[in-house]
């Protein structure tokens, strides 16, 4: 029997070679938004190493709404072609590729984490960041100026723009990204959103943007893709968003038409206590999995096949998504493959690598036929 992990998956007219992806990781090697040669290797190799999913980092849907300068971005049209080369490699590899939309909201202009996580200078183009009302993350950060409602009105437009943009790229997925502590999910926590107009307040009001951003990307999607959210669960602070809106969120999703939750949590605050362990976050895919009706992925500290199929077979999530286990070893698909007793599908160029008296491997070392 193929074990769960590594089973089909059917989301719309997309199909999963298995239910293994690739999470969205900042790379902070970009300059004005535009991919490089970096992207495409390290996605490259990701869906070379057997992943089903292969996502792209958080791409700003506006030049405002990076973390950082040195973010991805697709804010314009000039960015299409390098995303087009890299979703197409992707493809090439048998895995489907996706791309995250994005806006760091008031955790912008900051610079890359490995060139010290400080607010740029002005000499360094710091810009003004956005939010739903002015309250920085921390003393380290911006103070953010609040939207107005011409500003949310430009938000909105920005994603259903970067979609389009996605369609002409070639990618398979596009997840939107209200996760972190980044603006839809600022939007969304009584720590962030301090407005007393129709956005803040209640939970009616603290959803209305970021379903209006799946509204828009779903209406500029093609009907026959899949649409992903990535969410927060909690926020592990009090007075923040909990598990209980998350699943009442996830409800919502599911009407608007999105296809598959990602469940992270955190993000919101600097000071939030996180019971940090193998598979903490398992737990709240697991309920918004049940309660919301929706395929959820399952995210966080998620490192070894059996625990990772386990999930999928006990109905967890219907998706694994790992990140730096896929930083330590592109290759874990392979690897997770004949840890759980399977032939891996190497590609043809490393068939001498293969595991020996494998059928790959008697393949390749087969003499030739007359």
């Amino acid at each position: 029997m193929t074990p769960p992990l590594l089973s089909p998956f059917q989301l719309r007219s997309v199909s999963f070679a298995n239910r293994i992806g690739v999470s969205p990781m900042c790379q902070y090697s970009s300059e004005d938004g535009f991919a490089t040669d970096w992207h495409l290797v390290h996605l490259g190799a990701r869906a070379q190493g057997g992943a089903g999913l292969v996502m792209i980092e958080a791409s700003a849907v506006l030049p405002e709404g990076r973390i950082s300068s040195a973010d991805l971005g697709i804010w314009k049209d000039e960015h299409i072609p390098k995303l087009a080369q890299i979703a197409s490699f992707i493809r090439s590899q048998g895995a489907r590729a996706g791309i995250q939309l994005a806006h760091a909201g008031r955790k912008a202009s900051m610079t890359a984490p490995f060139r010290g996580e400080r607010l740029l200078t002005p000499e360094e183009g710091r810009w003004e960041p956005v939010a739903p009302s002015a309250i920085p993350f921390s003393p380290n950060y911006a103070m953010p100026r609040a939207l107005d409602q011409a500003g949310i009105d430009d938000v909105v437009r920005a994603f259903a723009r970067a979609a389009q943009r996605a369609i002409r790229a070639g990618f398979d997925l596009i997840e939107i990204h209200a996760a972190h502590g980044y603006l839809l999910h600022e939007f969304l926590s009584p720590l962030a959103n301090h407005r007393t107009d129709a956005y803040g307040g209640s939970f009616e009001n603290r959803v209305r943007l970021p379903l209006a951003v799946v509204d828009a990307v779903r209406a500029a999607w093609p009907a026959h893709l899949p649409l992903f959210v990535r969410i927060s669960a909690t926020d592990w602070a009090e007075g923040g968003w909990s598990p209980d809106e998350s699943a009442r969120f996830a409800r919502l999703l599911r009407q608007h038409s999105v296809d598959l939750v990602d469940v992270s949590s955190g993000g919101q605050v600097p000071n939030a206590s996180i019971p940090l362990g193998p598979g903490f976050q398992v737990p709240f895919a697991a309920r918004i999995r049940a309660e919301a009706d929706v395929p959820t992925a399952a995210v966080g500290m998620i490192t070894e096949p059996r625990q990772a199929n386990e999930i999928i077979a006990t109905g967890q999530a219907d998706m694994v998504f790992l990140a730096r286990e896929m930083l330590r070893d592109p290759y874990w698909p392979l690897h997770a493959a004949i840890a759980l007793g399977q032939q891996a599908s190497w590609p043809i160029q490393y068939l001498r690598a293969a595991p020996p008296h494998s059928p790959a491997r008697e393949a390749f070392d087969a003499p030739p036929k007359d």
